[in-house]
C-alpha cells in the first residue's frame, strides 16, 4: 500500500465520518443540508477512465445512506457525478482531449474550477432530491432545496479544498 492509497482511504473515511456525524445533523431553515461528502469524488485524481473511482464512489454513497436512512439515493447521485466527471471537466475546459497526466483540479483557473464543482455539485443535488421527492408536484421544493443546498456545498467545498490541497 502506497502513501496514495492510505491518503484516499483517509480522506475517504474521513468525509464519511464528518458527514454523517456532523454535517447530516445541520439542517438550516429546512432547506440546507450540506454535503461535503462529494469533495472525495473533486479530489480523487483525475484518469481517463478509472473504474476504481466509480467503485469508490458508490460505496461512498451507499455509506451515506446506510448511515442517513435514505435507501440508495445518494449512492445513486455520487456514482452519476463520478461517471460524468471528465465529461463535465472536457466540456468546462473547452477541449476534446485532455492530458491526463498533467491536469490538476488545483491548476486550473478559477472560473472554470468554479463551473466544474458548481456543475457537478448541482447535479448530484438534483439527484438526490429528485429522487428523495420523485413528483413532479414537487418539483419547486426540489429546485429550491438544489439550489440552496448546493451554494452551501459549494462554499463548504471550496473551504475545504484550501485546507485539504496541498500548494
Amino acid at each position: 500500500m502506497n502513501r496514495d492509497h492510505i491518503n484516499t482511504f483517509l480522506l475517504f473515511t474521513g468525509l464519511v465520518l464528518l458527514q454523517i456525524v456532523i454535517l447530516n445533523n445541520i439542517n438550516f431553515l429546512g432547506y440546507i443540508n450540506p454535503f461535503l461528502y462529494i469533495l472525495f469524488i473533486f479530489l480523487y485524481p483525475i484518469k481517463k477512465l478509472d473504474s476504481t473511482l466509480l467503485i469508490l464512489a458508490f460505496i461512498l454513497g451507499l455509506c451515506i445512506d446506510m448511515f442517513s436512512n435514505t435507501g440508495g439515493v445518494n449512492a445513486a447521485a455520487t456514482l452519476f457525478i463520478a461517471f460524468v466527471r471528465i465529461p463535465v471537466l472536457k466540456s468546462v475546459l473547452g477541449k476534446k482531449e485532455i492530458d491526463f497526466n498533467a491536469i490538476s483540479l488545483r491548476k486550473l483557473p478559477f472560473l472554470k474550477f468554479m463551473s466544474f464543482i458548481a456543475l457537478l455539485t448541482f447535479l448530484h443535488h438534483f439527484i438526490v432530491f429528485g429522487l428523495e421527492y420523485f413528483k413532479w408536484d414537487n418539483l419547486a421544493i426540489i429546485m429550491l432545496k438544489t439550489f440552496l443546498t448546493s451554494i452551501f456545498t459549494i462554499i463548504l467545498v471550496l473551504i475545504s479544498f484550501i485546507f485539504v490541497v496541498k500548494k
